[in-house]
């Protein structure tokens, strides 16, 4: 898939909470082609401490409204100037870049599950409407500190079920994803995305249940080239660059200790 380098209009940014931003791009032009789970790098500028680009997963593409979405958590110097964008600056991406999660082929007919925990929800938003869009309505469970934490709700219930997890008890089923009673039922697949830890808890409970299971991984990626090889990661093919030969990983291809 080609990559471009755009220099993207903030068409809104709106503040979810004081930790994290739902920033909407648009361009003059058709955005380009992009797939669930893939990512682009971001050029934080008159931030004079951050030098290089930050990686941010794609949360949504709107054709209708040539809008791409980028759902931001203030975690360090750069992310934190992406904050104050406001409606009609600019953002210079590359994109799109990385891989993206497996399509099934007959989506219709399969039980979907989608996993994220905190800001690692972003991507399957996009999957979830392109699943959606093929006939499937697949499961989001999502889970998060407290209620607060819990990040476009109303959108993932457009396009699937809805469950949730906080680890304070204040939305949904008390404690991790992996504690939801919802895994009781039976899954096709599962996607997911969000902290190491739960990413192996999830990859855990699909060895157990024997789910096809892939998971997007958050490695610090600081070209999105595979040049830099400061994203690599333990697989059983040797070391990979996830931002070149994932983010998207079957979990079996990792050398995770489940």
């Amino acid at each position: 898939m080609k990559k471009v380098i755009l220099d993207l209009k903030v068409s809104e940014a709106k503040h979810l909470s004081p930790n994290h931003i739902l920033i909407k791009l648009t361009h003059q032009d058709p955005l380009p082609d992009m797939l669930p789970g893939q990512f682009v790098e971001v050029r934080v500028d008159n931030s004079p401490e951050t030098f290089l680009r930050r990686p941010i997963s794609i949360h949504f593409l709107d054709r209708e409204k040539n809008e791409m979405w980028l759902l931001v958590a203030a975690v360090g110097n750069g992310t934190r100037k992406l904050m104050q964008l406001k409606q009609g600056d600019l953002l210079n991406c590359v994109l799109p870049l990385g891989n993206s999660f497996t399509m099934p082929v007959s989506a219709a007919e399969e039980r979907i599950l989608l996993v994220g925990g905190g800001v690692g929800v972003a991507p399957l938003l996009y999957f979830g409407k392109v699943l959606a869009e093929k006939g499937s309505r697949p499961a989001f469970l999502l889970g998060a500190k407290t209620e607060k934490d819990l990040l476009q709700l109303d959108e993932f219930r457009k396009y699937g079920d809805v469950y949730l997890t906080t680890e304070d008890g204040s939305a949904g089923e008390k404690g991790f994803v992996t504690n939801h009673s919802v895994l009781a039922q039976k899954f096709s697949r599962i996607a997911c995305c969000g902290p190491q830890p739960m990413m192996k808890a999830v990859a855990r409970y699909a060895k157990q249940t024997d789910t096809p299971c892939e998971v997007s991984l958050e490695n610090k990626m600081a070209c999105g080239l595979g040049a830099c090889l400061c994203c690599v990661e333990k697989t059983t093919e040797g070391n990979l660059c996830v931002c070149t030969e994932g983010p998207v990983f079957d979990y079996k291809r990792l050398l995770w200790e489940l």
